[in-house]
């Protein structure tokens, strides 16, 4: 068998785009189709720094984890997972502390196979096929529930998926109910596009996006922090994704693309 072939499930069409497979491409993966690049070349064309931001959310996503981890979070949730690159949620958790717990979720099919290659043989990390849009079918599954203990905190992430809810779902409602799955102190870690600061690149982007299987929804500062709603949120507060607790403060005001996410994490009261 081919090395391919162990990570493209036979139902998918090659044909038709994904997000989770752009997102690779843009961060130098090889886990995409021709289709996939060919609308990330016009992903670019509309938001040049397209790459830089891929990069700083990649980076916001490790220091959230770290963040998380330091305040004793060992069990995580990490919902739109995507396709594994380096510096996966189970990797820099497990770094701190080797027994902890990562529930994966994604509903595109390639991301979900590579992953399942990734984690063979760890006995503390899966991913199951879900849609973030029905919370129930994620947090009463089966592996879900084999990992993760919902009376003790868990870490968990939305980054960089949750635009990809549309405004005419309910997106309170959706928010809500993974809110009141989990224990007082656990956190969420959410990174989401705007177009409050480049609205005619992000234009661009959401004109792009709707050649692909996964439209992009934009929300302003105000719109995402409400996302936070029954969390307290942790110092920074809700910024750009370079802004957000930067392991070189000095350089990230002037980081390409560092305000096209905002950023935040926040802890559940």
């Amino acid at each position: 068998m081919t090395e391919q072939a162990t990570w493209v499930p036979q139902d998918v069409d090659e044909e038709i785009p994904s997000a989770a497979r752009l997102y690779d491409y843009l961060l130098g993966g090889a886990h995409n189709f021709a289709a996939d690049r060919a609308l990330a070349e016009k992903f670019l064309t509309a938001l040049p720094s397209a790459r830089d931001v891929a990069r700083l959310n990649r980076a916001f996503l490790r220091r959230a984890v770290v963040c998380m981890a330091q305040h004793g979070v060992r069990q995580f949730l990490d919902v739109g997972s995507g396709i594994p690159t380096v510096g996966n949620v189970h990797e820099i958790a497990q770094a701190a502390d080797p027994q902890a717990r990562v529930v994966y979720v994604d509903y595109e099919s390639v991301a979900v196979a590579h992953s399942q290659l990734l984690l063979e043989g760890n006995d503390n990390a899966t991913i199951i096929q879900a849609d973030l849009a029905e919370p129930g079918t994620i947090l009463e599954h089966p592996e879900t529930r084999r990992l993760l203990d919902f009376d003790e905190p868990i870490g968990l992430i939305m980054a960089g998926v949750f635009h990809f809810v549309s405004h005419e779902q309910d997106t309170p409602g959706i928010i809500t109910r993974y809110r009141d799955a989990l224990t007082s102190g656990s956190y969420l870690a959410l990174s989401h596009f705007t177009a409050d600061i480049s609205p005619d690149e992000m234009a661009g982007v959401v004109e792009v996006m709707r050649r692909s299987s996964d439209s992009i929804h934009t929300r302003t500062h105000a719109e995402i922090t409400e996302l936070f709603t029954g969390f307290d949120l942790v110092e920074p507060g809700v910024v750009g994704t370079a802004l957000w607790r930067p392991d070189r403060p000095e350089r990230a005001a002037d980081e390409p693309g560092g305000s096209q996410i905002y950023a935040g994490v926040g802890r559940k009261r």
